[in-house]
């Protein structure tokens, strides 16, 4: 099925999305925005984890991603490797690299071109543009586990095109019900429903969330705390979210999953088994979550009940880059709210995804309702209320995720993420795609249900290469 827990997830600040904007390979979906889609979502692997691994099937270890820099001349393409990764059997530390070898080839090239015709410039004119700072930057992680059943992570890292460190904290406790977790970090990357990243000055979260039941309830409770104005990274004169306004949160979820097969050929023990001519062979499924047929039907139902301390009215200075003109906009937030929200999908796979060609063809269709009163009001005021009151609170209106996922050769899938607006949006009437991801994957046996993806997103312009494992 498509993630239906994203609907719950979301609710909260710590759904992460994948991202080349920074070396830990993600940043936070925005509480109160539309759901993201299941292709964007971050791997559960760490980024340097992930790196450790994939750099053993990339030539040299380096690994390539593409992202658009706020600095042109550095350009979108960067190679990342491991540098150093010592370990015990409790601990690790891992550093991880980057560079941008655009502006490297073009001050080179600029060096020769500048040369007279029987001039070539000097070792010490080349080797100063390799000496740049701005072409670099550099990671540093470690995990500490304190027992069986709980962890503590620290990271760092720096961008030599960019002022300052990003510095995160994360204390994880698994309990036979629930998991805790406590995270920090300073500045906190956060990304919206369109694309734009924002920086939070110091965020942090404490959060308890029960398990799956067999029932197919869940719950969690949660606190937040941001500090410091949001600062947009990539747009001008834009009013920031009101999750990010500065503030305490204490927030409290619950859900109710539920599913029915319409029908579901089960595997069985012949069926993985392939007979030659040299004997009986074990072949399973590429994916151990693909490897059944089926039609189905799910849904997810849950509320969400929030309240905020301090920054009930805060001023959000968005500064112009270009005439330093600094604009102020007072936003209001509720101390006090509540809502529902709820998601249904629809899932048809034909192929056991086991033999090397057209053994898989997959459809999720997932109907999400972000925001039960938002879409109440506008359904009642819908005469009443224009295509510029509809962009204003993008939850209002439903929205249609649609994955279709194709076999291309034994393990290759190619894989398209779309999510429509059943509504009118920035002046177009009707329903139209807001924001897709292509994606080409390469799944991997012995993980049982890992793979290599290399994703792609024409929206915010950016693609990288992750590991991902058990992701629905």
């Amino acid at each position: 099925m498509a993630k239906l827990r994203t609907a719950m997830d979301s609710t909260f600040w710590d759904l992460n999305v994948s991202s080349p904007r920074n070396l830990e390979g993600s940043a936070r979906a925005i509480p109160g925005e539309p759901f993201p889609l299941d292709g964007a979502r971050a791997s559960r692997a760490l980024r340097i984890q992930q790196v450790s691994l994939l750099g053993n099937g990339f030539p040299l270890g380096i690994i390539p991603s593409f992202g658009p820099t706020a600095h042109k001349e550095l350009g979108s393409f960067a190679l990342q490797t491991l540098l150093l990764r010592p370990e015990t059997a409790n601990w690790w530390l891992g550093l991880i690299g980057q560079f941008r070898p655009k502006k490297l080839i073009s001050s080179i090239k600029a060096e020769f071109s500048n040369g007279g015709e029987w001039e070539l410039p000097g070792f010490k004119d080349v080797a100063k543009h390799f000496m740049d700072k701005s072409l670099y930057s550099l990671g540093l992680s470690s995990q500490l586990s304190l027992s069986s059943s709980s962890s503590i992570m620290l990271s760092t890292e720096g961008h030599g095109e960019r002022k300052g460190r990003r510095h995160k904290m994360m204390l994880f406790q698994k309990l036979r019900n629930h998991d805790i977790t406590l995270e920090a970090a300073w500045p906190e990357l956060f990304i919206d429903h369109k694309g734009q990243y924002w920086d939070v000055l110091e965020s942090i979260s404490l959060d308890l969330s029960s398990l799956v039941s067999e029932s197919g309830l869940r719950y969690r409770f949660g606190l937040h705390k941001n500090s410091g104005h949001p600062q947009a990274l990539n747009a001008n004169n834009v009013e920031a979210p009101l999750a990010l306004l500065p503030g305490l949160c204490a927030k409290a979820a619950f859900s109710y999953e539920k599913g029915q097969d319409f029908w579901r050929q089960k595997e069985k023990e012949e069926d993985v088994m392939v007979k030659t001519d040299r004997g009986l062979f074990w072949r399973p499924s590429y994916d151990v979550r693909l490897n059944e047929p089926h039609s189905a039907i799910s849904g997810i139902i849950g509320g969400t009940c929030a309240a905020w301390f301090g920054g009930s009215e805060s001023l959000v200075a968005a500064a112009s880059r270009e005439d330093e003109e600094i604009s102020l906009n007072a936003k209001k937030r509720s101390p006090l709210s509540a809502d529902l929200f709820g998601s249904v999908c629809y899932t048809f796979q034909h192929g056991n995804f086991r033999k090397p060609y057209g053994d898989l063809t997959r459809v999720d269709a997932r109907f999400d309702i972000c925001s039960a009163s938002a879409f109440a009001r506008r359904v009642l005021n819908g005469l009443k209320r224009s295509s510029v009151n509809s962009a204003e609170n993008p939850v209002s209106s439903p929205r249609l995720n649609l994955i279709f996922q194709q076999q291309i050769a034994g393990p290759i899938v190619f894989r398209v993420d779309s999510r429509v607006l059943l509504d009118s949006s920035s002046g177009r009437r009707g329903p139209h795609v807001e924001d897709f991801i292509y994606s080409l994957s390469y799944s991997l046996r012995l993980l049982q249900s890992g793979k290599v993806v290399a994703w792609y997103s024409p929206k915010r312009k950016e693609g990288m290469i992750e590991l991902r494992v058990f992701e629905f």
